[in-house]
């Protein structure tokens, strides 16, 4: 790696912006015990990207649709957060059948849930509700809206919702629209930032990370069985890690929905 591009305070270890939901876990978790190699900083996924953006961090597990944002950033190959059928934290929460649903309160903490509900909206639910950004506490976002979008810990810790309240998880949907899984995050960065053995290291961080769900779990869980056992069972049956080549088509179908709908400009998907 270019020990010249990482900040004095990381001791030349490569920088690594990070998002800081449980998902990502499996992803950060081997970086963590090696902070001589990796200098990791957790942030919501919006800002996390836009570290990345501003050169702050050398890669980024950024959204996948923030990859649109600049023509020469490339993904890591075979890491990633993914889905395939439900993912439970990212949903739509709703008391309307979905055809009446004219506002939805947006958490903005990650552009491509965003982009997801809008692509879903336009060209699976066929509606085209006023979209409002709103902090992500799902009472005050019914209150003020038709359906509330919670994304990451505060639509695992919803539930399924308050009675009366029926939760759409855009993974599901997506699944259903496309029979393809679904990319949220990659690594992602500019050329020059990533080395064949930081590609290397990111790659084993993950197999390890996915051998530890159950210490991850337990860690997340802070003594608690129940969020123990909530976590175990969401990074078993709902995440998914990896980029194959089904979870490549289904990130090139995401993105060209994206830049058809002019969220974004259009690319095909590339990696260092």
């Amino acid at each position: 790696m270019n020990g010249a591009a990482a900040r004095p305070e990381s001791g030349g270890a490569l920088r690594i912006g990070a998002v800081s939901y449980l998902n990502a876990r499996p992803l950060t978790w081997a970086l963590e015990r090696a902070p001589e190699r990796w200098h990791v900083r957790y942030d919501v996924p919006a800002l996390c990207a836009a570290l990345l953006h501003a050169g702050e961090v050398d890669v980024g597990l950024i959204p996948s649709i923030e990859y649109l944002g600049r023509s020469d950033y490339r993904f890591v190959p075979g890491v990633g957060v993914c889905s395939r059928g439900p993912v439970a934290s990212v949903a739509l929460f709703t008391a309307r059948d979905l055809p009446a649903i004219r506002t939805i309160a947006l958490d903005i903490s990650s552009r491509t849930s965003v982009a997801l509900l809008r692509v879903l909206c336009a060209r699976h639910f066929r509606i085209e509700p006023r979209l409002v950004p709103h902090a992500p506490d799902l009472g005050t976002m019914l209150q003020a809206c038709d359906a509330a979008l919670l994304i990451g810990d505060p639509a695992l810790e919803a539930g399924s919702g308050p009675t009366g309240v029926q939760k759409i998880d855009l993974g599901a949907e997506w699944d259903r629209f496309t029979g393809l899984p679904f990319v949220y995050a990659a690594w992602t960065g500019a050329p020059g930032k990533v080395d064949r053995r930081a590609i290397e290291g990111l790659q084993a961080a993950q197999a390890a990370g996915i051998h530890a769900t159950r210490e991850i779990a337990s860690e997340w869980a802070r003594g608690d069985d129940r969020v123990a056992d909530r976590a175990m069972v969401y990074l078993r049956d709902n995440v998914r890690y990896g980029l194959g080549e089904a979870e490549i088509e289904g990130l090139q179908v995401f993105l060209d929905a994206a830049a058809d709908l002019g969220l974004a400009g259009r690319r095909r998907v590339e990696f260092y």
